[in-house]
C-alpha cells in the first residue's frame, strides 16, 4: 500500500501538485480538507451553529460525505460549489478544530485508503496525524502574497486585499488550536512552491518516492 501525505497552508498548491501527482502514480487522491468543508456545509444547511461543538458533533456522527475528485456531495445534495463558497470559508475553521470532527474524519481517511489499498491525501495533518508513516509526506509552502494571488484569482469575486486577510486569519486558527494543528512533520520534504510549475514540483516528488 502506497500513501503520499502533502500537507500545507491554503493556496500553496496542494490540490493541483496533489491530483497531477494520483494521476502520475495512478492512485487515488482526496482532499481532506472538502471533507471539513463538507460537514461546516451540512451545519449551515440544517441550522446548527458551527461554534457549538456538541450539536456538530453528533452531526458528524450521522452526516453522509462522499469527495469524489471533481465533485462533493453532502447527504445525497451536491455540494460541490457551496463548499467553496464564503460562508462556509469562514467557518470552516471553527469546525475542523472540533476534536470529535477530527476524530471522525481521520477514521473515515484511513477507512479510504485502506478501500483503496493507497492514495494521495491532501490537507494539514496527513503526515503528522492521519498517516505519520506515510511513504512520502510533503509539506508544500508559498510566500503570503503568492498565496492570496492564487486564491484571489480563483474566482473574479475575490479581492486581494480581502483573501490575503482571510489566509491570515484562517493560518493562526488553524496552526493554534489544540487538536492536530496544521505543523510541518519532522521528516517532510519541504517545498516552496512560489517560483515552480507544477510539473517541476510532481517531477522532484517521483523522484524522491522510495
Amino acid at each position: 500500500m502506497r500513501v503520499i501525505a502533502i500537507d500545507g497552508p491554503a493556496g500553496s498548491g496542494k490540490s493541483t501538485v496533489a491530483r497531477r501527482l494520483a494521476d502520475r502514480l495512478g492512485l487515488g487522491y482526496l482532499d481532506t480538507g472538502a471533507m471539513y468543508r463538507a460537514v461546516t456545509f451540512a451545519a449551515l444547511r440544517r441550522g446548527i451553529d458551527p461554534a457549538d461543538a456538541d450539536d456538530v458533533a453528533k452531526l458528524v456522527r450521522s452526516v453522509d460525505v462522499e469527495v469524489g475528485r471533481d465533485e462533493v456531495m453532502v447527504d445525497g445534495v451536491d455540494a460541490s460549489i457551496e463548499i467553496r463558497g464564503p460562508e462556509v470559508t469562514r467557518a470552516v475553521s471553527i469546525v475542523a478544530a472540533n476534536p470529535e470532527v477530527r476524530t471522525e474524519l481521520v477514521r473515515r481517511q484511513r477507512e479510504w485508503v485502506g478501500a483503496r489499498g493507497g492514495g494521495v491525501l491532501e490537507g494539514r495533518d496527513i503526515g503528522t496525524v492521519v498517516f505519520p508513516d506515510a511513504d512520502l509526506k510533503v509539506y508544500l509552502t508559498a510566500s503570503p502574497d503568492v498565496r492570496a494571488a492564487r486564491r484571489s484569482q480563483e474566482a473574479i469575486d475575490l479581492d486581494y486585499d480581502v483573501v490575503a486577510a482571510d489566509l491570515a486569519r484562517r493560518d493562526a486558527l488553524d496552526a493554534g488550536r489544540r487538536d492536530s494543528p496544521l505543523a510541518q512533520a519532522d521528516d517532510a520534504l519541504v517545498v516552496d512552491t512560489s517560483a515552480m510549475s507544477v510539473d517541476e514540483i510532481v517531477d522532484d516528488l517521483v523522484e524522491r518516492l522510495p
